[in-house]
């Protein structure tokens, strides 16, 4: 029997992955920020070098802790480390996620796949097989005709 789809809206997103991008972001920010300060024969200027490699290193783990998969009762809006796609329920034929993958595959009606990166098997593999399930079961419920449409 089907899994019940979980109620709208939800979230899905990689939680440890993105508590650890997050922790190693603002530990790296600070580590290199504190070196660059306290470093006696370094001028303002190599200084302020530091600060500003130090932020750009956490931005980019900070991108990497951005994507998520949000669904609602529109569709599907994916949210990937540098865009964001919106699809509707009727767009999406397929929810993969197999062996081997790093994160879920959304096979669309335009013969493409997108890869949602917010449903990873990285350091919680259950948690990502759960959350493929459960988007999987609502894309069923979602893309299938209702009783008005069959009609019409």
């Amino acid at each position: 029997m089907p899994e019940a789809p979980p109620s709208l809206p939800v979230t899905f997103r990689p939680g440890r992955t993105r508590a650890v991008l997050l922790t190693a972001a603002g530990a790296l920010f600070v580590a290199i920020t504190v070196i660059g300060v306290l470093l006696p024969t370094l001028g303002p200027g190599e200084r302020l070098s530091f600060v500003f490699t130090a932020a750009l290193l956490a931005g980019v783990l900070c991108l990497l802790s951005r994507p998520k998969v949000v669904a609602d009762e529109s569709g599907v809006t994916v949210v990937n480390i540098t865009g964001k796609r919106h699809l509707g329920w009727a767009e999406i034929v397929q929810v993969n996620l197999r062996v081997g993958d790093p994160w879920v595959f959304l096979d669309l009606t335009d013969g493409t796949s997108l890869p949602a990166l917010g449903i990873q098997p990285g350091i919680a593999k259950q948690r990502a097989i759960e959350d493929a399930r459960a988007l999987r079961a609502l894309v069923e419920t979602r893309s299938a005709p209702g009783p008005e449409q069959r009609q019409g």
